[in-house]
């Protein structure tokens, strides 16, 4: 479906119509000005692109709810008289992504514009698409950190819900920091992506666009939670989710997450494959190039 809309938004022809002049009574509300079809058309051809970026916002929702939840199971002491809060390690996710966007704008792009011959390094939708992979690998990693939670569980019959599970919180410390990481691929070139493709005279909505995708995303999350949840209790089932996390089982929904980014992944290559950029944002990347391309010779001229 959304591969479907995303060829019918490519080129979005059916709105010429509202800037051709009809043959009956010419009034202001019957014929639209030709830059506002063609602003309207930019806007809604990035909506394939803002469909596909839903279940991405869903994986982030998970710091604050079952990563937090998680880490309240296990044991959090940092010496014999302190306990780190089980929402700090949300931190993480911060200075990893800091550092992230550090390397990536120092090291990365320098590296990596020898060979596109892009200023920007590789393309923002691309840029993207590195942070949707990267959320398989960090949905896959949290299924490992909560099976080998399961394990010590059950090796010391440890199932109610009170007890603290003899294993360090920072065993999350890895889904935490790849969550960071890519939140500098993912969230960075999503707002870049939206802000710069809409027209000129549209920015703010281009902007909103990264706000309905986070919101959005959290709805779906919490839909997804009590789907999953009331679904698996059919049948006289304990489900998945339940309110004592040490019987229930997270990695199996963390692997439905999984496999759910993966089929998104797909779908989003899909749609960047019928996607144009924005002529204007072309021709200034080309403008770059070429001014990045004048300024050695210039220095080299003066020496």
């Amino acid at each position: 479906m959304v591969l479907y809309l995303s060829h019918i938004f490519h080129d979005c022809r059916f709105l010429d119509k509202a800037a051709v002049k009809s043959t009956g009574p010419a009034t202001p509300w019957m014929l639209c000005a030709v830059t506002q079809v063609e602003e309207t058309k930019q806007i809604i051809k990035m909506l394939p692109v803002l469909a596909v970026t839903f279940i991405p916002s869903c994986v982030p929702a998970q710091i604050l709810t079952l990563f937090v939840k998680q880490g309240s199971t296990l044991d959090r002491s940092m010496g014999p008289h302190f306990k780190i809060p089980a929402a700090s390690l949300a931190a993480f996710v911060t200075i990893f992504m800091l550092i992230s966007i550090v390397v990536y704008d120092r090291f990365f792009v320098p590296a990596v514009r020898r060979y596109t011959k892009n200023p920007r390094g590789i393309t923002m939708l691309q840029r993207m698409g590195i942070g949707l992979a990267m959320h398989v690998v960090i949905m896959l990693v949290a299924v490992l950190a909560e099976r080998k939670r399961l394990s010590v569980i059950r090796e010391e019959a440890l199932f109610d819900a009170k007890t603290i599970v003899p294993l360090s919180i920072f065993v999350l410390l890895p889904q935490y920091a790849l969550m960071g990481v890519a939140d500098a691929f993912v969230e960075v070139a999503k707002l870049e992506f939206f802000y710069d493709q809409a027209p000129e005279g549209m920015k703010s909505l281009g902007t909103s666009y990264y706000s309905t995708s986070l919101g959005i995303g959290n709805f779906l999350s919490s839909f997804i939670l009590s789907t999953v949840s009331d679904t698996t209790r059919r049948g006289g089932g304990e489900g998945w989710i339940q309110n004592n996390l040490n019987t229930s089982r997270i990695d199996y929904y963390y692997g439905l997450f999984a496999v759910l980014s993966a089929v998104n992944l797909l779908l989003y290559i899909g749609v960047t494959k019928f996607y144009v950029y924005r002529s204007d944002v072309i021709h200034t990347e080309i403008e770059l190039r070429q001014a990045k391309e004048v300024q050695p010779a210039e220095a080299g001229s003066q020496e």
